[in-house]
């Protein structure tokens, strides 16, 4: 993982804002640490004799962020709302918006609380794909703490209100110097210091060493398996469009790794195995498509059908999404991104590359293993993302 810091751009930041804004954008120019929107960062200031924590505003991509895209908000309310024995995530996103000093600027991130809880002035969580590697493994959380003994690991809990008030307790009397950081299983990371620079190169370091890892224990070795089978794109896009109420774009992925992930002997079951961290189950849902034959429409009956069993298995008083995939794996040939656009799809394709990569490697350390069946669906029908179907 490289170490984007520069000395001379930083020196022309000109307050703590500044920095952050400026170490926010280096972690964002990784893919391999978030993807579209993902990740979030903070800063603890003082503004007017109140301290007040400036977090990642909903909306904003780390790559491009700038300082109107931190929410201001105030840190006492913040700790309150952590010692809170329930909140839902819908009052817990209204609370910390009535605690905003600026209500013009975005909706904090569902992490604000998280944030104010740690004790450090910068604050920066990613979704590195080589920590979430690890951790979505049979052997995951042996592997984590081989290479992280330093850090706090945390099994995995529903983001928001939840993982929030779960660290709030179990750091009560935590001395937080004696740790670098924090590992959300099948999540991400988190580190922090007093220092912006200091901050992110704990990051850069900590994914370096998980980087290491998998580089000793799970190489690989990917050479492309593609046939010059042709698949009818048109009846795809129509077919899809058809059950989606949209015209669809595709992205065509027939990559090295894409034709070696679809060349799977035991296609089905081996794509079928969940996403490699929450966040993405909203873009791409928790399993794909997979076309083992030529019939199209008879596979997008078997895997809508499954999806409504699945739904009545988890549902309370949920809106069930729309039932088609948002991709699918045809056997040894390509990897097919949906979307509203071509961008759209291109950033389902991004996800899925991700994913992908990590399925494999993660196999050669005993098996990948994503969150289950029914954190998926805790995941994928968040009450903040219903709320906006219900209304």
């Amino acid at each position: 993982m490289n170490n984007l810091y520069d000395v001379k751009k930083a020196e022309i930041c000109e307050s703590d804002l500044d920095l952050r804004v400026y170490t926010s954008n280096l972690l964002g120019q990784s893919d391999e640490l978030v993807l579209h929107g993902g990740g979030n960062t903070s800063v603890k200031t003082t503004i007017d004799g109140e301290e007040i924590l400036l977090v990642k505003g909903s909306g904003w991509d780390l790559v491009s962020i700038e300082a109107e895209g931190f929410a201001p908000v105030k840190m006492k309310i913040l700790l309150e709302m952590a010692a809170l024995d329930t909140l839902s995530d819908s009052d817990m996103v209204s609370g910390q918006k009535a605690a905003m000093i600026d209500k013009t600027a975005p909706n904090p991130s569902v992490e604000a609380i998280l944030h104010a809880l740690i004790p450090y002035k910068f604050v920066d969580h990613t979704h590195a794909d080589a920590v979430v590697t690890i951790s979505n493994s049979e052997n995951g959380l042996e592997d984590i703490k081989k290479v992280f003994p330093n850090f706090l690991v945390i099994d995995y809990v529903m983001p928001g209100f939840i993982l929030a008030h779960t660290i709030y307790e179990i750091t009560k009397d935590l001395d937080w110097s004696s740790i670098d950081g924090i590992i959300l299983h099948n999540h991400g990371i988190f580190t922090f210091d007093n220092d912006a620079r200091e901050s992110y190169e704990k990051m850069i370091e900590a994914v370096s060493q998980a980087e290491v890892f998998l580089a000793q224990n799970a190489t690989l070795h990917i050479a492309s398996t593609y046939e010059s089978s042709k698949c009818d794109m048109q009846k795809i896009v129509s077919v899809i469009s058809k059950l989606k109420g949209y015209k669809v774009s595709l992205n065509i992925n027939q990559s090295a790794l894409a034709s070696h992930y679809a060349s799977h002997e035991n296609l089905r079951e081996f794509a079928s195995r969940g996403v490699l961290t929450p966040e993405h189950i909203i873009r791409t849902k928790r399993l794909p498509l997979i076309m083992e034959d030529t019939y199209l429409e008879a596979g997008l009956e078997r895997y809508m059908k499954e999806y409504e069993a699945y739904f009545k298995e988890f549902a309370k008083d949920e809106v069930m999404l729309n039932a088609a995939p948002n991709y699918m794996v045809i056997k040894n040939i390509a990897v097919i991104s949906f979307g509203k656009t071509s961008k759209a799809a291109a950033i389902v394709n991004d996800i899925v590359e991700h994913t992908m990569k990590a399925v494999l490697q993660a196999d050669k350390l005993g098996g990948y293993k994503s969150i289950s069946v029914a954190d998926s669906f805790a995941m994928e029908y968040w009450e903040l993302e219903q709320a906006k179907l219900k209304k």
